[in-house]
């Protein structure tokens, strides 16, 4: 009975690590960003609402995440000063530094090249959003029906926000490109619970047959 219940424990425990596998690894969409200091800090309001003063620095990031918890942050450059410092100030408008990441090959969509991230400093009036000084140097940009921001320079050509499985993301990812230990096999963790559960059960059965 016991060595039954530890080989039905330990085929749970694999299935729950084949499951673990073909989880999704999230979804692929623009993450919009603010700059407090020297953090970025991911947005609570959508582009379309965000409303930044002069002076301020918004980052968008094309990636695939899970959530907000672990999504990637804008890279390269995101100092105002450095990014506005050809964009003199004028009066009855603002500026907003922008810095957009298109992210890397690994989370494009298949046949497309994600283009270089770059900077660039809006010129708006003074109500302007978000959405608003990214349309201003950064079109052509695409909405879904929801009002979700799907394209930004015309990148990806296609696709909104779509489930990515974690094969898919594997499988667009460069042969050369160093894996992580979650990429293949069971967790480290995983493995060592299964190793706990043989121990521990051989351990039982050698203490029944003892006092047999």
């Amino acid at each position: 009975m016991i060595r039954r219940a530890l080989l039905l424990l330990l085929a749970s425990l694999l299935l729950c690590a084949g499951a673990g596998q073909a989880q999704a690894a999230g979804y692929r969409y623009w993450s919009f960003w603010e700059r407090d200091g020297e953090h970025w800090v991911y947005a609570t309001r959508g582009p379309s609402l965000a409303r930044p003063s002069d002076g301020d620095v918004q980052g968008f990031r094309f990636a695939v995440s899970e959530d907000s918890a672990d999504a990637a942050r804008p890279r390269g450059e995101a100092d105002f000063a450095t990014i506005c410092a050809k964009t003199p100030a004028q009066d009855g408008r603002k500026r907003v530094a922008l810095v957009i990441d298109f992210g890397t090959p690994a989370d494009a969509p298949e046949g497309e090249t994600p283009p270089a991230a770059r900077t660039a400093c809006a010129r708006v009036s003074p109500d302007a959003t978000t959405a608003e000084a990214l349309a201003a140097v950064a079109e052509p940009l695409r909405y879904d029906t929801n009002a979700l921001l799907c394209a930004i320079a015309g990148y990806p050509e296609k696709g909104c926000g779509e489930r990515v499985s974690q094969r898919q993301h594997q499988r667009q990812k460069p042969a050369a490109e160093e894996k992580s230990p979650s990429d293949d096999g069971p967790s480290l963790g995983l493995v060592a619970g299964i190793a706990v559960v043989v121990v521990l059960g051989g351990a039982a059965i050698w203490q029944v047959r003892r006092r047999g």
